[in-house]
Protein backbone atom coordinates (compact mmCIF):
# COMPACT_ATOMS: atom_id res chain seq x y z
CA UNK A 1 0.00 0.00 0.00
CA UNK A 2 2.85 2.45 0.74
CA UNK A 3 4.70 3.30 -2.45
CA UNK A 4 7.50 5.56 -1.21
CA UNK A 5 10.41 5.73 1.19
CA UNK A 6 12.46 8.46 2.86
CA UNK A 7 15.99 8.09 4.13
CA UNK A 8 17.88 10.33 6.52
CA UNK A 9 21.63 9.87 6.15
CA UNK A 10 23.21 10.87 9.45
CA UNK A 11 26.81 11.54 10.34
CA UNK A 12 27.22 12.75 13.91
CA UNK A 13 25.24 15.96 14.39
CA UNK A 14 24.37 16.47 10.76
CA UNK A 15 21.97 15.05 8.19
CA UNK A 16 22.50 14.84 4.44
CA UNK A 17 19.51 16.63 2.93
CA UNK A 18 18.33 17.19 -0.61
CA UNK A 19 16.94 20.50 -1.81
CA UNK A 20 14.45 19.09 -4.27
CA UNK A 21 14.03 20.38 -7.80
CA UNK A 22 10.85 18.34 -8.34
CA UNK A 23 7.58 17.67 -6.56
CA UNK A 24 6.89 16.87 -3.87
CA UNK A 25 8.52 19.41 -1.55
CA UNK A 26 10.12 21.24 -4.48
CA UNK A 27 12.52 23.88 -3.16
CA UNK A 28 12.57 22.40 0.36
CA UNK A 29 15.29 20.47 2.14
CA UNK A 30 14.28 16.87 2.88
CA UNK A 31 15.76 13.40 3.10
CA UNK A 32 16.48 11.28 0.06
CA UNK A 33 14.19 8.60 -1.26
CA UNK A 34 11.66 7.72 -3.85
CA UNK A 35 9.29 5.12 -5.16
CA UNK A 36 9.44 1.39 -4.52
CA UNK A 37 9.78 -0.72 -7.65
CA UNK A 38 7.29 -3.54 -8.19
CA UNK A 39 8.15 -6.51 -5.95
CA UNK A 40 10.89 -4.58 -4.13
CA UNK A 41 11.05 -4.63 -0.34
CA UNK A 42 11.03 -1.31 1.50
CA UNK A 43 14.59 -1.88 2.77
CA UNK A 44 15.98 -2.85 -0.65
CA UNK A 45 14.26 0.15 -2.18
CA UNK A 46 15.76 2.44 0.46
CA UNK A 47 19.27 1.07 -0.13
CA UNK A 48 18.82 1.54 -3.88
CA UNK A 49 17.40 5.06 -3.56
CA UNK A 50 20.21 6.21 -1.25
CA UNK A 51 22.81 4.81 -3.66
CA UNK A 52 21.12 6.36 -6.71
CA UNK A 53 20.57 9.79 -5.17
CA UNK A 54 23.82 10.15 -3.19
CA UNK A 55 26.28 7.64 -4.67
CA UNK A 56 26.81 6.16 -1.18
CA UNK A 57 26.83 2.34 -1.31
CA UNK A 58 24.89 0.44 1.39
CA UNK A 59 28.16 -1.11 2.63
CA UNK A 60 29.38 2.34 3.73
CA UNK A 61 26.79 2.60 6.52
CA UNK A 62 27.23 1.43 10.10
CA UNK A 63 23.52 0.68 10.07
CA UNK A 64 20.25 1.29 8.31
CA UNK A 65 17.39 1.47 10.83
CA UNK A 66 13.73 1.14 9.96
CA UNK A 67 12.06 3.93 11.94
CA UNK A 68 8.45 3.50 10.90
CA UNK A 69 6.30 5.44 8.51
CA UNK A 70 5.33 8.97 7.67
CA UNK A 71 1.72 9.10 6.50
CA UNK A 72 -0.57 11.96 5.60
CA UNK A 73 -4.15 12.95 4.89
CA UNK A 74 -6.00 16.16 4.23
CA UNK A 75 -8.10 17.73 6.99
CA UNK A 76 -11.12 16.12 5.34
CA UNK A 77 -9.55 12.70 5.90
CA UNK A 78 -8.98 12.06 2.19
CA UNK A 79 -5.83 11.87 0.07
CA UNK A 80 -4.14 9.24 2.23
CA UNK A 81 -0.50 8.64 1.39
CA UNK A 82 2.63 7.46 3.07
CA UNK A 83 6.19 6.26 3.03
CA UNK A 84 8.59 4.10 4.96
CA UNK A 85 11.26 6.03 6.83
CA UNK A 86 14.83 4.95 7.59
CA UNK A 87 17.89 6.41 9.29
CA UNK A 88 21.26 5.45 7.83
CA UNK A 89 24.31 6.04 10.03
CA UNK A 90 27.62 6.90 8.34
CA UNK A 91 30.92 6.47 10.20
CA UNK A 92 32.59 9.71 11.32
CA UNK A 93 35.58 9.13 9.05
CA UNK A 94 33.52 8.70 5.88
CA UNK A 95 34.21 11.67 3.56
CA UNK A 96 31.30 13.02 1.54
CA UNK A 97 31.87 16.46 0.10
CA UNK A 98 28.95 18.81 -0.38
CA UNK A 99 27.25 20.77 -1.79
CA UNK A 100 26.70 18.29 -4.59
CA UNK A 101 24.42 18.86 -7.60
CA UNK A 102 22.40 15.82 -8.71
CA UNK A 103 19.50 15.13 -11.06
CA UNK A 104 17.14 15.40 -8.07
CA UNK A 105 18.51 18.67 -6.67
CA UNK A 106 21.35 19.79 -4.40
CA UNK A 107 22.68 17.59 -1.60
CA UNK A 108 24.23 19.26 1.43
CA UNK A 109 24.99 18.46 5.06
CA UNK A 110 22.75 20.30 7.51
CA UNK A 111 23.23 20.45 11.25
CA UNK A 112 20.35 18.99 13.23
CA UNK A 113 20.07 22.29 15.13
CA UNK A 114 19.59 24.11 11.80
CA UNK A 115 16.86 21.69 10.71
CA UNK A 116 15.08 22.07 14.06
CA UNK A 117 15.35 25.86 14.33
CA UNK A 118 11.82 27.31 14.78
CA UNK A 119 12.46 30.06 12.21
CA UNK A 120 13.59 27.63 9.51
CA UNK A 121 10.97 27.57 6.76
CA UNK A 122 13.21 25.89 4.20
CA UNK A 123 12.65 22.27 5.21
CA UNK A 124 9.72 19.97 4.49
CA UNK A 125 7.20 20.95 7.18
CA UNK A 126 6.67 17.44 8.53
CA UNK A 127 10.39 16.73 9.03
CA UNK A 128 11.20 18.85 12.13
CA UNK A 129 8.08 17.63 13.94
CA UNK A 130 9.26 14.02 13.93
CA UNK A 131 13.05 14.28 13.46
CA UNK A 132 14.12 13.85 17.08
CA UNK A 133 11.98 10.72 17.49
CA UNK A 134 13.51 9.34 14.30
CA UNK A 135 17.03 10.01 15.53
CA UNK A 136 16.84 9.37 19.27
CA UNK A 137 13.97 6.97 19.97
CA UNK A 138 14.63 3.27 19.38
CA UNK A 139 10.95 2.62 18.76
CA UNK A 140 9.11 2.85 15.45
CA UNK A 141 6.26 5.26 14.86
CA UNK A 142 3.68 6.24 12.33
CA UNK A 143 4.14 10.01 12.10
CA UNK A 144 0.81 11.04 10.62
CA UNK A 145 0.61 14.56 9.19
CA UNK A 146 -2.68 16.30 8.52
CA UNK A 147 -2.60 18.95 5.81
CA UNK A 148 -4.95 21.80 4.93
CA UNK A 149 -3.92 22.32 1.31
CA UNK A 150 -0.12 22.63 1.58
CA UNK A 151 -0.06 23.62 5.26
CA UNK A 152 0.55 20.97 7.90
CA UNK A 153 -1.89 21.62 10.74
CA UNK A 154 -1.12 18.65 12.97
CA UNK A 155 1.18 15.65 13.32
CA UNK A 156 0.27 12.65 15.45
CA UNK A 157 3.00 10.11 16.26
CA UNK A 158 1.76 6.64 17.19
CA UNK A 159 4.06 3.79 18.16
CA UNK A 160 3.97 0.82 15.78
CA UNK A 161 5.61 -2.59 15.71
CA UNK A 162 8.95 -2.74 13.88
CA UNK A 163 7.86 -6.04 12.27
CA UNK A 164 5.60 -3.93 10.03
CA UNK A 165 8.66 -3.37 7.85
CA UNK A 166 8.67 -7.02 6.74
CA UNK A 167 5.24 -8.39 7.64
CA UNK A 168 2.96 -7.30 4.80
CA UNK A 169 -0.18 -8.73 6.41
CA UNK A 170 0.36 -6.80 9.66
CA UNK A 171 1.29 -3.66 7.76
CA UNK A 172 -1.84 -3.82 5.59
CA UNK A 173 -4.02 -4.56 8.58
CA UNK A 174 -2.53 -1.66 10.54
CA UNK A 175 -2.90 0.79 7.63
CA UNK A 176 -6.51 -0.21 6.93
CA UNK A 177 -7.40 0.14 10.63
CA UNK A 178 -5.55 3.46 10.83
CA UNK A 179 -7.30 4.88 7.75
CA UNK A 180 -10.69 3.81 9.16
CA UNK A 181 -9.94 5.44 12.54
CA UNK A 182 -8.83 8.66 10.79
CA UNK A 183 -12.00 8.83 8.70
CA UNK A 184 -14.14 8.18 11.81
CA UNK A 185 -12.28 10.91 13.69
CA UNK A 186 -12.89 13.37 10.85
CA UNK A 187 -16.59 12.39 10.75
CA UNK A 188 -16.95 12.95 14.51
CA UNK A 189 -15.25 16.37 14.30
CA UNK A 190 -17.53 17.30 11.39
CA UNK A 191 -20.62 16.32 13.39
CA UNK A 192 -19.69 18.48 16.37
Amino acid sequence: MLKYNLGLVRQGSRILLLNRERSSWMGCWNGVGGKLDKGESARSSMEREIAEETGIAPEAFHSLHFKGMITWTSVSGTDFGGMYVYVAELPDDYRYETPRKTDEGILDWKEISWIMHPDNQGVASNLPTCLMKLLEDERCYNHHSIFDNDDMVEQISTEIESVIEYDEERRQSYLERFKLERSQSVAIKGAI
